[in-house]
């Protein structure tokens, strides 16, 4: 890449930024929440020295502020393929595949995120991005009707368009041209309040599924919530309705730990908004919303097969209630299975770990996890928790049904399709936890090359 062209780590912290400054002023419930969560970031590292530290040595304290994921949800195999290209000038790749069709939501998705240590440092913004599956219409002239409404929409700017050739064809874009892409591409994320159909076309297709109709009816998809990353997700959750907020029932995810795993994720309900539609009627939609999130280890095969087992333990005996105190217990209670300390969790190869040398000597040559244990407890290795940088496909589906009115289907008879999202998006995704494993290896290795040497 020319020295000329403008980093696409840079474009991406450009873009992470005008998204946030715009939602706010469509939604100022997120400038409140941004606030909130703010403060207890601040009050939690002042408890924990500790944690300061360990989160300035691994330098994820200086993204822990700037750290937000967006989602956003496209009609279309052609609306995804460009939403690929674009988000490839910010050096997103797709990674992961989700398909929560299985609870009860009729789309499949990817995240679209940086994937490199350095980029993840730069800026780990990431928007999670879903594919509706039209399929999944069981009426066949609803499934038309809304297959036409897609068609005759184009959710991207020429000029959007026009400087992704661009950057295409150069290898990058110069600064005018990556300041123009921001605003260009930001366009495709905006709010409209004026639908694309008549009143009754939009009642028929929410009537089907509220995702549906939210897809479908408007003339771009609109970003539908963004996500700042917490320190203490419960203390966000129990101060929200203090700063006139109003949370979903229960924090989805895994349950507080000494040790976060995964991801944790609250939100606030969606927005009512008036719309105005084709046929001059007017209407209400709820689509926008706030969502926090916090961040734990990324766990690798064995850690998520233990993780999805105990959570469908969880949920098969979960209680009638649905307070967040009465879940969490229940939650805890079951994840007790679940080793809570990060030697074990290391020892048991249940998560992943960032390595570093800090002093003393190795032995050159292949290393037994023996060896590499005796290193640590020497000091001469230090051991940091990686982060888990995606999503949970059951949590996201509980984030969506909350802020869709509540009613959904349990289920839609269709199997999980990644061969079709891929086709439609153009490209193979990313497989998230292969991806740790080859960050892990390669960072033991180099650490334990700088003992050798």
């Amino acid at each position: 890449m020319s020295s000329a062209f403008v980093s696409s780590d840079e474009i991406r912290d450009q873009f992470s930024s005008a998204m946030s400054a715009m939602y706010q002023q469509e939604v100022p419930q997120y400038g409140t929440l941004l606030s909130l969560v703010e403060s207890v970031n601040q009050e939690v590292l002042a408890a924990n020295p500790t944690l300061n530290s360990e989160l300035q040595n691994s330098d994820e304290l200086a993204r822990i502020n700037v750290e937000r994921h967006g989602a956003i949800r496209v009609g279309s195999a052609d609306e995804l393929a460009m939403l690929r290209r674009m988000f490839a000038v910010m050096g997103m790749e797709p990674v992961g595949y989700y398909d929560l069709s299985v609870a009860g939501v009729p789309v499949h998705s990817t995240a679209f995120r940086p994937v490199s240590d350095s980029a993840l440092k730069r800026n780990p913004f990431r928007v999670f991005t879903s594919l509706l599956r039209l399929e999944l219409i069981e009426k066949v002239e609803l499934r038309k009707q809304a297959s036409e409404v897609l068609s005759s929409r184009d959710i991207f700017t020429a000029n959007a368009k026009m400087l992704i050739e661009r950057f295409e064809q150069q290898g990058g874009l110069n600064a005018a041209d990556a300041e123009l892409f921001v605003q260009e591409a930001l366009e495709t994320f905006r709010w409209h309040d004026n639908a694309t159909v008549d009143l009754a076309t939009y009642e028929r297709l929410h009537n089907e599924h509220r995702l549906i109709a939210d897809v479908v009816c408007f003339r771009g998809p609109h970003i539908n919530h963004l996500t700042p990353r917490t320190l203490d997700i419960d203390e966000v959750q129990r101060r929200m309705p203090s700063v006139g907020i109003d949370p979903k029932a229960t924090i989805e995810g895994p349950p507080r730990r000494n040790c976060p795993i995964l991801l944790r994720q609250t939100s606030f309900k969606a927005l009512e908004e008036t719309i105005a539609f084709a046929d001059a009627a007017e209407g209400k939609h709820t689509a926008r919303f706030g969502e926090i999130e916090q961040r734990g280890i990324a766990l690798t095969h064995k850690g998520r097969a233990l993780y999805d087992r105990l959570l469908a333990e969880a949920r098969e005996n979960a209680p009638a209630a649905a307070n967040n105190e009465a879940h969490q217990a229940h939650l805890s209670a079951v994840f007790k299975a679940f080793p809570d300390d990060y030697a074990t969790l290391r020892r048991e190869q249940l998560a992943f770990f960032h390595y570093q040398a800090v002093a003393g000597k190795a032995a050159q040559g292949e290393m037994s996890a023996e060896q590499v244990e005796r290193l640590i407890a020497q000091g001469a290795l230090a051991v940091t928790p990686m982060i888990y940088e995606d999503f949970l496909p059951v949590s996201a589906a509980g984030i969506f049904q909350s802020n869709l009115g509540g009613s959904s289907r349990d289920n839609y008879a269709s199997s999980s399709s990644q061969q079709q999202f891929e086709q439609a998006l153009g490209a193979n995704v990313i497989d998230e936890i292969e991806l740790y494993t080859q960050r892990q290896q390669a960072l033991l290795e180099q650490a334990l090359a700088q003992l050798a040497g």
